[in-house]
Parts: C-alpha cells; structure tokens; sequence
C-alpha cells in the first residue's frame, strides 16, 4: 500500500471510531434523560395520582391538560404539543436543524399530561427528548462527523430513547429508521446509531434492572389453529388501527378549530366521565396514563371479553381527547395497548385468554399498522418478552394488519421513501 491510500484508511477508521464514541456519548445522556422522566412521570406523580379518591383520579388528567397548556405557553414559548412528529418532520428537512427552543417546555408539558393521567405515551416523548440531545450535540461537535452525517447523532439520539424507556436497543434503531416513511426504511449508517441505542439501554438497565414488558404464560408454539388465530388478530387490529388514526385526525382537527379554552374544557370533561366509566370494571385507575397499566390489566386471564372490549374503547376515546386538549406525549404505548387489548379480546371469545402470545401479537400488530414500522413492531415483540418463538406470529399477524389499515397513518410527517431528502 501507498503512503497515501494508507493515510486514508487511517484517517477513515479515525473518524468511524470519532462517530461511534460520540454516538455512545449520546446515547449515555439520552439514557439518564429519559429514566429519569420515566421515573418522575410514572413512579412520583402516575402512582400518586392512582392512590386518589376516585373523584380526584377522575379531575386529575384535565388538571394535567391545563398544566401541560401552561408549560407549552411560557416555557415552550407557545409552541405546538407534537413530539414524534417534530423529530419525522426534521428529518425531512436535511438543512434545517431540529428547533431546540421548545424542548425543554415540551417535556415539562408531556411530564404534567401523562404524570397527571392523560393517555398518552412516552415513546414519543423519549424519541423527541433524545432528538434533541443529539441535535444540540451536532450543533457542538458536529463538525467531528463529517457533513455526510449531520443528522446522525440526532437519530441516534432518537433511537437511544426508545431502547432506554422499552428496554429495546434493537427496536430502538429500527423504529428510529423506519418511523419517518410509510414506506421504507432511513439510509444512515446503522452502526453509531445501533451503539448510541445500546448506551441508552444499558443506562436504563443500570438504574432500573432488566424487565420485560409482557411475562408470557400459556402456550407459545401455535399450531395451523393458533396461527390462524394470529391472522384474525392482525386483520382485526389494522381494521381498528385504520379507525384509531382517523379519529387522532379529527383530534387534530378539532384542535385547530377552536380556542383552547373550549378544548380543555370539553376534553378535561370528557376525560373525567371516561375514568368514572372505566372504574366500574377497572378499579384502580389503569385507564389512566401511558397504556401500561391496561396492558397488565388485560393480562389478567379473569377479565371477561366484555369487560375488555370496553377497556378498548375508552383508552382510544381517551387518547383522542387528550390530543384534543393539547396533551403532550406519543402514541407508541397507546398503540401497543390497544392493539394487547385487541389480542386478548379476539383470544378470550374463542377461550385462549390464558395465552399471552395473542396479546403480544397484538400489541405488535397495531403498532406496525398505525405507525406504518413493521419491522420495528416485529422486534418489539421480540424484545418486550424475550422469546423468539414469537416471531413468526408477530409477522403474520403485522402483515395482516397492514391489508386492513390501508394507507393511513397515526403520523401526519411521514413520507414515501421515495419522497425521501436524506
């Protein structure tokens, strides 16, 4: 080799070692950043809330909205309550670097609308919050990556948040890939962002210990019978996914059309008669928040079909009316909620309810339609319980989720991948 083709592959290697270290780095900040707000969210203000009479349960998620409506006015300088929308939407905009401004009032205003019982996720917020520390780290030591790169450390950063709230540092990239089109998958150099998302990872593990989302009992190797049960439940989910993202639609709608005054309002109102219903067959206020706690509610083999059903069509009502209000989170969790609910419903008519693996399939079936990542969805389902026999169900049952959600999405920033600028 020639001193000058062996001075660029020096300097090559140099600076795929600088990316890689610097996505770490990233990913370690994200991963602090987002226990924590797990943390303060569900632990120190969710759980309190949950011990409330059940008149106060029911008036806490309007209080939130209203919290949520003062952290977006004065610390976020009145800026919209989207935040996996603002991430898709930058990534579309290759010159423009994600607006940082609003970020801090954002997650105070996601903190108050989930911790307070509106139901939302935090998947969203995790993938807004880690954005943002690899977009301010661009603006710092961007110049270390090359201009080849410049979002790099923002989707990194992305997919860090999502490994370090689920525990899924594969889901983590992919969902941060795939998530801007509704087709296709990003064209970034996976390996920063798959340290960046393990970094995440490991911090969450470190501080919480590891979990998985789903214990799974019953049967899990489905035969021709349970398979087909799969295929019922993926058709089933795109269909009521299909629904769930026009219903998001008119939210947002809505929220245009009137004073926000009126919104919180109707939506707090609204928001306070579906706890009191939920309580009726749902007693400790799993209605309330992200979606987890009514997926460890529909676990529960006891619960009757009907009783589940009903559970389905409140946690959606609720996600659209806290939308409606100018809730701050995502829709990650509430995906997976519903599309659990989905599955445990379908299996407890036909007498599985005491196999989690439809369930599961579910979850993963909703949340591949409504976000249009089916790859993700498959991994998420693989990574939330641990076992792989899992994937082949998952797939079939994303796959037949995607004939019936047609072409909707629960995101208005995605794009065709060939529509694609980065």
């Amino acid at each position: 080799m020639t001193k000058s083709s062996i001075k660029t592959l020096v300097g090559s290697i140099k600076q795929h070692v600088v990316r890689v270290v610097l996505a770490a780095g990233v990913g370690g900040i994200v991963g602090l950043l987002v226990t924590g707000i797990q943390g303060v969210t569900l632990t120190q203000i969710l759980e309190r809330v949950r011990e409330l009479p059940l008149l106060a349960m029911a008036a806490a998620p309007a209080l939130g909205l209203l919290l949520a409506a003062l952290c977006l006015r004065f610390i976020a300088g009145g800026a919209p309550p989207q935040v996996a929308d603002a991430y898709i939407g930058s990534l579309h905009e290759p010159d423009a670097p994600l607006d940082l401004s609003p970020l801090p009032g954002r997650l105070f205003a996601a903190i108050m609308t989930i911790g307070m019982g509106g139901a939302l996720g935090l998947g969203g917020v995790a993938l807004y919050a880690g954005a943002g520390v690899g977009a301010f780290a661009e603006t710092r030591i961007g110049r270390f990556i090359g201009d080849r790169d410049t979002k790099m450390l923002m989707i990194a950063g992305a997919a860090a948040g999502i490994a370090a709230l689920f525990q899924t540092p594969i889901t983590g990239v992919i969902f941060a890939l795939e998530v801007p089109y509704t087709k296709g998958v990003g064209r970034q150099n996976p390996i920063p962002i798959l340290v960046a998302s393990l970094a995440g990872y490991f911090v969450n593990v470190g501080f919480r210990g590891q979990s998985y989302l789903f214990d799974v009992i019953g049967e899990t190797n489905l035969n021709w019978r349970g398979l087909l049960l799969a295929i019922a439940i993926g058709l089933i989910a795109g269909a009521v996914a299909h629904s769930f993202a026009i219903l998001l639609r008119i939210s947002r709608q809505i929220a245009c059309r009137y004073p926000l005054w009126i919104r919180l309002l109707i939506s707090g109102t609204a928001l306070f008669g579906v706890v009191i219903l939920a309580a009726t067959f749902a007693k400790d206020g799993e209605i309330l928040g992200t979606g987890l706690l009514a997926i460890e509610w529909a676990l529960d083999p006891t619960h009757a079909a009907g009783a589940i059903a009903g559970m389905l069509i409140l946690r959606i009502s609720a996600t659209a009316l806290t939308l409606s209000g100018d809730g701050v989170g995502g829709v990650f969790t509430p995906l997976v909620s519903a599309g659990v609910l989905v599955g445990r419903f379908a299996s407890g008519v036909v007498g599985r309810a005491d196999e989690t693996v439809f369930a599961v399939i579910g979850g993963a079936a909703f949340l591949g339609a409504g976000y249009r990542v089916p790859f993700a969805a498959v991994t998420f389902a693989l990574e939330t319980t641990g076992r792989p026999e899992f994937i082949i169900p998952a797939i079939i049952a994303v796959l037949a989720a995607h004939l019936t959600m047609g072409s909707q999405s629960v995101s208005e920033e995605q794009r065709n991948d060939l529509e694609a600028t980065w």
